[in-house]
C-alpha cells in the first residue's frame, strides 16, 4: 500500500489536484487526503481551493456541490455509486409538490440533497449550521429538507418558526436505539454522550451535546473525561483519536456507511491515473444550485 499512496501523492502533484474526504471515509483515505472534514467544511475548502482537479472522497452530493462551487474545475468521483441513501428521499418534482402546498414559504435544504433538489431551494445548510440559517429565515413557515431529525432538532432550537418537515433520514444514525445508548452509558457511566443531530429525537434526549462531526471534536478535544461516548459514523474514530491522544471513543454497533466505505486506495489512485470518474453538471443545474449553495457558505462565515 506504500507504493499506492506514493503513486497518489505523486499524480496529486503532476495533476495539480487536492484530495478532500469526509470524516467517514476510511483511515488510509483520509490519511492520503488533503483536507478531512465535515460537509460544511469540505464545501467551504471546495470553494477556495486553487488546484486544477479536485478528487472528492464522498458521497456523490458531496462531489456535485464541489463541482457546483468550481464549474470550472475538474471534480472527479472515486466510486461515483457511492450514493447517500438520504439524498435519494427527495426528489425535485417533491420539493415543487410540498411548496405548492405551502406558498409563501422558504425551502432550506440540507446539503445531503442532490444537485437537482439544490436548485429548488432558498438557502442550503449543513447540521453546522442549520439552526443559524433557518433562524436567520424571513418567513416563518420554513420547509426543511430532507431530514426530518435534524430538521426536528433545528424545530426546536427555532421556536419562532414553523419548520415544515420532510419524511426523510439517514439510516444509519436512525438505526442508533435508546437501548444501544442506554447500554453503552451504563459501560463508560462517567462518558459525555455527543450525538449527530440525525439521530431520533429519543435517543438526542440522551446526549450531553449534539453537534455536527467537527464540532464533536471540538467537544471532545475540550472534555476532562478520557472515555467519550460519540453517536455517529464509525469513521469518526480514526480522526478523532488523533486530534484527541490518550481518550477513547465508543460507538454504537454497527453504524457504518457503506457508501463512504466503498472508496478506498485503489478507486483514488485509478481516477488520477486516468482522469475517470469527472462529475457532469449541465450549466442550468449549476447556476441555479449555486445560489443556495453559496448562501449556506455565507451564512457560515
Amino acid at each position: 500500500m506504500d507504493s499506492v499512496r506514493e503513486r497518489i501523492i505523486e499524480l496529486k502533484a503532476k495533476r495539480n489536484a487536492v484530495i478532500l474526504a469526509h470524516n467517514y471515509t476510511r483511515p488510509e483515505v483520509q490519511d492520503v487526503a488533503d483536507f478531512v472534514g465535515d460537509s460544511l467544511g469540505l464545501a467551504v475548502k471546495a470553494s477556495k481551493t486553487d488546484a486544477d482537479v479536485i478528487v472528492f472522497c464522498g458521497v456523490t452530493f458531496m462531489a456535485e456541490t464541489a463541482k457546483i462551487l468550481n464549474p470550472g474545475k475538474t471534480v472527479l468521483m472515486p466510486e461515483p455509486e457511492s450514493f447517500c441513501v438520504m439524498a435519494q428521499m427527495c426528489t425535485p418534482e417533491q420539493v415543487d409538490s410540498i411548496k405548492a402546498k405551502h406558498p409563501g414559504a422558504e425551502v432550506v435544504g440540507y446539503v445531503n440533497s442532490t444537485a437537482a433538489c439544490k436548485t429548488r431551494l432558498d438557502v442550503c445548510c449543513t447540521s453546522s449550521n442549520a439552526v443559524d440559517i433557518v433562524s436567520s429565515c424571513k418567513s416563518r413557515d420554513v420547509i426543511f429538507i430532507p431530514d426530518m431529525n435534524l430538521g426536528r432538532h433545528v424545530a426546536g432550537k427555532c421556536p419562532q418558526k414553523n419548520v415544515i418537515l420532510w419524511d426523510g433520514f439517514c439510516p444509519m444514525h436512525q438505526f442508533i436505539t435508546v437501548r444501544q445508548v442506554e447500554a453503552l452509558k451504563r459501560e463508560f457511566p462517567d462518558a459525555p454522550v455527543i450525538a449527530h443531530p440525525e439521530c431520533r429525537q429519543e435517543v438526542l434526549a440522551l446526549a450531553d451535546a449534539i453537534g455536527s462531526t467537527e464540532k464533536m471534536i471540538g467537544l471532545s478535544r475540550e472534555s476532562d473525561s478520557e472515555d467519550i461516548i460519540i453517536l455517529t459514523e464509525v469513521g469518526m474514530r480514526h480522526r478523532l483519536e488523533r486530534e484527541c491522544p490518550g481518550k477513547r471513543f465508543h460507538f454504537a454497533e454497527n453504524v457504518v456507511c457503506t457508501a463512504m466505505k466503498m472508496i478506498d486506495l485503489m478507486s483514488v489512485l485509478t481516477v488520477l491515473e486516468n482522469m475517470s470518474n469527472e462529475v457532469v453538471l449541465d450549466d442550468e443545474t449549476m447556476r441555479a444550485a449555486y445560489i443556495p449553495v453559496k448562501r449556506m457558505i455565507d451564512g457560515s462565515s
